[in-house]
């Protein structure tokens, strides 16, 4: 039986057709808070360089061998050997002859790469897996003193030196390694007699980054000569060049006349497309090649067990100790930290900023971002948590920009009306410039191979 038989009243569905509608402006679910944008100051740039001066820095930046890991079968490339310090010198000829005599190596948890007080007979590069250095007392008490994870070595002091090992090293997980014994060294040094004194000389040498000591004097009542000095300056500094991110928007000229009520359509497009560079802008501040974070840490350290727990955390903070600004993590690394500390019995307290809330460890805020990368490749999932000093006047480090550019909508943002074209439609050129910079080596560190997914039920 039909409706308009029972019905005594206008109907909803035709009243509808004479009432208005509420509406939303377009919702992006993709939009994030971007806290690393609101969190880190910004450096004004003029002709969109910024040079970062430094005092002279001598020393070879620390680098980790990259090997290929298939099953049980390792696999690296000669002139990644120039990545440990000892190497870094030699010929390409010598290279090869090393890689060639490089032996596969597996270790079991407890495992001893090298036992303290024995004769050093190899040194090993970790390809998967993490390596306890410690040192024993004579009451036997055992002091941990670092954690070594892929890439990077154990017994290359004894390289060319072979003695007793002052040190212990032992696998904290299952181990798989590269093995370059003496006498595989020694059988390539009598084949390339050249390379011996390179090698020499880079054992001789402090490895590792450092300024220029500055020579004082400090005198008491008798007289003394006052020592003599001056600051010198890198002569080759970093020069950054802002990088831009840009799309054209084109948006049908009909579309903008007719239905710009209650929201205008460019209006809206434009938000969007802003919104989507800025979620662009915060991935590239962490994940460029060339300014990201990720790729200008020199700071690095393992975790020691794997999930990421409050003595990793205090190990970071260790490193970055002067005036840290903040942690920056996944949204998965922050609960597998709250995992931890709620397995302690020591739930971290929290703050709140910008009106959320943050949970803190030792008062520094644990800040998410959903632009790290999580890798899956080595079955448990991975990823990594930064810790930043922040600011110029910190020598931290910065965001940087470059502000009245013309036709600017925002700082460092441009829009350009580009032309209509035969059909109508409206283009607009969507520019974004910006870049980062470290000041300071100590200003960023990054605790790697924090695992995630690990739970426990019931403790």
């Amino acid at each position: 039986m039909s409706d308009t038989m029972h019905r005594t009243s206008l109907g909803e569905a035709a009243a509808r057709k004479l009432a208005d509608v509420t509406k939303t402006a377009p919702q992006m679910g993709a939009i994030s808070p971007r806290w690393l944008l609101r969190l880190l100051p910004w450096a004004d740039v003029e002709a969109g360089q910024y040079r970062v001066n430094r005092v002279r820095v001598v020393g070879s930046e620390f680098q980790r061998v990259e090997a290929q890991v298939d099953g049980e079968q390792v696999t690296v490339q000669p002139a990644q050997l120039r990545s440990i310090h000892a190497l870094r010198d030699l010929d390409d000829a010598t290279l090869e002859a090393i890689a060639a005599r490089l032996e596969t190596a597996s270790f079991e948890p407890g495992e001893a790469l090298i036992e303290q007080g024995a004769r050093i007979e190899a040194m090993y590069i970790i390809c998967d897996g993490r390596v306890e250095v410690f040192q024993r007392a004579r009451g036997g008490r055992e002091a941990v003193l670092t954690v070594r994870e892929i890439g990077e070595t154990v017994g290359e002091p004894g390289l060319l030196r072979p003695g007793r090992a002052p040190v212990g090293a032992r696998a904290l997980v299952p181990v798989l390694a590269l093995r370059l014994g003496h006498d595989a060294l020694k059988q390539v040094l009598a084949d390339h007699p050249d390379a011996k004194e390179a090698l020499q000389a880079a054992a001789d040498e402090v490895s590792g980054r450092r300024e220029v000591a500055v020579d004082l004097t400090t005198s008491s009542e008798r007289e003394q000569t006052v020592s003599t000095t001056w600051i010198d300056y890198d002569d080759e500094p970093q020069e950054i060049v802002l990088s831009s991110i840009s799309t054209t928007l084109r948006v049908h000229s009909r579309v903008m006349d007719l239905y710009k009520q209650p929201y205008d359509q460019l209006r809206e497009q434009s938000r969007l497309v802003i919104e989507a560079m800025k979620e662009r802008q915060e991935w590239e501040l962490i994940n460029n090649r060339s300014f990201g974070l990720a790729n200008n840490t020199l700071l690095r350290i393992p975790t020691r067990t794997g999930p990421p727990t409050p003595d990793d955390l205090d190990e970071l903070l260790a490193r970055v100790w002067k005036e840290p600004s903040f942690f920056l993590a996944h949204p998965h690394a922050i609960a597998a930290f709250g995992r931890e500390c709620t397995r302690r019995g020591t739930p971290p307290p929290t703050v709140e900023r910008f009106g959320a809330q943050f949970i803190t460890w030792r008062g520094v805020p644990l800040v998410p971002t959903d632009k790290i990368p999580i890798d899956p490749s080595r079955g448990v999932p991975r990823t990594r948590i930064f810790l930043l000093r922040v600011g110029e006047d910190r020598r931290g480090v910065v965001g940087l920009h470059q502000p009245s550019i013309g036709d600017e909508r925002l700082p460092s943002f441009a829009l350009r009306f580009n032309g209509i074209d035969g059909l109508g439609v409206a283009s607009y050129l969507v520019t974004l410039y910006f870049s980062l910079a470290v000041l300071a080596d100590d200003a960023l560190g990054s605790l790697d191979g924090v695992e995630l997914g690990h739970y426990y039920d019931g403790v």
